[in-house]
């Protein structure tokens, strides 16, 4: 055997590559085998691992573990570390971390680290042993080492790449820090994925294994992930099963913890009237942390039930506390809150330059969205078309926790088999950033311009091909017009239906609001710029004429309109329009 036989007989090991959802409150891993994404859990058999590290007696704990040292440990215990990455200290906001260790200036203001006591104090010594500055890239790196692990050992074979999802608003300097952790962790980074993005992947692809149709439907879609500290929305139009990101709303403030805290207040109030002589226990750390960790598991218990109870032991000056919460009375508690969350959302659609009626569907992710009453809010404030996603609105929701965890595992998969140089030449933006449909396109079906029917969505990326048919049930001559479309949004006034009963004179006037017309909104198409006109002669009663456009890269469309079963037909081109800037013709 030669020596180039012999090499080519070594084979390489092959790439096992996973999906890492990296939040800033929980971390998850999923793989996909034959096609499902399946979610990993760890050690402890979690499968949303807490986003902590903390060290006790020189040894290090993640996870569930780590985060109940945040009550006996906190200044030892690190969390909330993943929005920190990347940045400098003045950049950053500390307080998050508050309750557990606080970030300091790192390498002269330009990072963050931790300052922790890392190893274990010696015996024989009095003094405690010197701590340890811990860069929030180092804490990363360990984060994600013991991710992998977890993964490693599940699947049985050595996990060394990953597609890791990331917030919409991650910059370059995010992406390279969090590359260089990921590598000092033996995790090669084949692609980052936004989380809206990689959630509605995650969706899509566990309903197109129960649906029949072969093709994706046209939609537009609002993906809002809630996470623990902070929410991102974004809106995506999806056509033919490419995503187009519209727009994208964020607000760092707004999250699980700010439902938790409308839970800390209530209780601690209730504390006090209990137990007027003892001190406010959020006053106290340990006080604080011991409600904070106990209001989480209360609200969790609510999305899940109708009642909870807070049960802590020794909660502030020697004083157990319980208390019983209704799902009602914390809705009521937390409607501020609750209601922040619409108004996230509702400017995420206004800075899209779209309508409530124009979103088809409202996709929840993260565990915040497991809160009953902010998809119910969402379904009363969206019109009755639009479908909300969630697991108290829908039966075919997936848990929102683990969307994005699934959409980056078959992503993974997808992209496996390609070294990483072409996945990146693949996904620069001259690659990826297609030019699109500005308008829609479709037939004009009724008189003048009151009638259209849509043949292709506006936002839809080219080259696109489309084809409808229509019945032509009294046969002739068929003229068939082109147009670009017009959304509308039309305002109606209904009559409300008349109450039985008669009303007293006096009451007449205080009613007359009541008996309003109630206002009806509704979409509607309408057809604007000509495009082409089109004729067939003598088409068979009872026939169908098929229309077919193509648009091809450079924005150009050809029409083809023929009878069904019939000869020849007609075909047109229009020259290629004018691309505009943000590469929409």
């Amino acid at each position: 055997m030669s020596a180039e036989e012999a090499i080519d007989e070594v084979q390489l090991p092959a790439r096992t590559a996973i999906g890492i959802s990296f939040g800033n409150s929980y971390s998850s891993i999923a793989y996909t085998s034959d096609g499902k994404a399946e979610v990993i859990a760890n050690e402890e058999g979690d499968r949303q691992i807490p986003s902590i590290l903390s060290y006790v007696s020189g040894e290090e704990f993640q996870g569930t573990q780590a985060k109940t040292q945040i009550i006996r440990n906190p200044r030892n215990t690190i969390a909330y570390f993943r929005d920190l990455l990347g940045k400098g200290f003045k950049d950053i906001d500390p307080t998050p971390c508050h309750a557990s260790a606080h970030p300091v200036e790192h390498d002269g203001g330009k990072t963050v680290a931790f300052v922790v006591q890392e190893k274990a104090a010696e015996e024989e010594s009095e003094k405690e042993a010197e701590k340890s500055t811990l860069s929030v890239s180092e804490v990363t790196t360990r984060h994600i080492r013991r991710l992998r692990q977890s993964a490693s050992d599940y699947l049985g074979k050595d996990v060394t790449a990953a597609v890791v999802t990331i917030p919409s608003d991650y910059n370059d300097v995010n992406k390279a820090a969090l590359t260089e952790a990921a590598s000092n962790a033996g995790i090669e980074i084949l692609q980052f994925i936004p989380e809206p993005v990689s959630a509605l992947l995650g969706y899509d692809a566990k309903q197109s294994l129960t649906e029949t149709s072969s093709s994706p439907s046209d939609k537009v879609v609002l993906v809002a992930d809630l996470g623990g500290t902070r929410s991102d929305v974004a809106v995506v139009a999806s056509r033919g099963g490419i995503y187009t990101t519209l727009a994208t709303a964020h607000d760092y403030e707004l999250g699980g913890s700010s439902l938790d805290k409308v839970l800390i207040e209530y209780a601690a109030k209730e504390f006090m009237k209990k137990n007027k002589k003892a001190s406010d226990p959020r006053e106290n750390e340990r006080s604080l942390a011991k409600l904070t960790l106990e209001a989480e598991a209360v609200k969790k218990a609510l999305s899940l039930g109708g009642s909870a109870s807070f049960s802590i032991e020794s909660l502030a000056d020697g004083h157990d506390f319980s208390l019983s919460v209704n799902r009602t009375r914390f809705e009521l508690l937390a409607n501020k809150v609750l209601m922040s969350f619409t108004r996230l959302i509702e400017a995420a659609v206004q800075k899209a330059d779209l309508d409530i009626l124009d979103i088809d569907e409202v996709l929840l992710s993260g565990g915040t969205s497991h809160t009953p009453k902010i998809a119910s809010n969402l379904q009363s404030h969206f019109p009755e078309s639009t479908v909300v996603i969630a697991p108290s609105t829908s039966s075919t929701a997936i848990n929102p926790s683990e969307l994005t965890v699934r959409g980056a595992a078959i992503q993974a998969s997808l992209i496996n088999g390609f070294e990483v140089p072409e996945i990146r030449s693949s996904t620069e933006a001259v690659v990826t950033v297609t030019p699109h449909l500005h308008h829609a396109i479709g037939l004009v079906t009724g008189e003048g311009s009151n009638g259209f029917a849509v043949l292709v969505n506006a936002e839809t990326p080219v080259p696109v091909r489309r084809t409808a048919q229509i019945s032509v049930k009294a046969g002739g001559d068929v003229i068939l017009r082109l147009a670009e479309g017009v959304r509308d949004i039309k305002v109606s006034k209904e009559e409300k239906p008349a109450t039985n009963g008669n009303k007293h004179d006096d009451e007449d006037d205080e009613d007359d609001s009541d008996d309003e017309p109630e206002e009806v909104r509704e979409k509607v198409w309408k057809a604007g710029k000509i495009l082409a006109e089109a004729g067939l002669r003598g088409v068979k009663k009872g026939g169908k004429v098929e229309v077919q456009v193509n648009v091809a890269q450079d924005l150009g469309v050809t029409i083809v309109c023929r009878e069904v079963g019939g000869k020849g037909g007609v075909r047109g081109v229009l020259d290629a329009g004018r691309a505009e800037a943000n590469g929409s013709a």
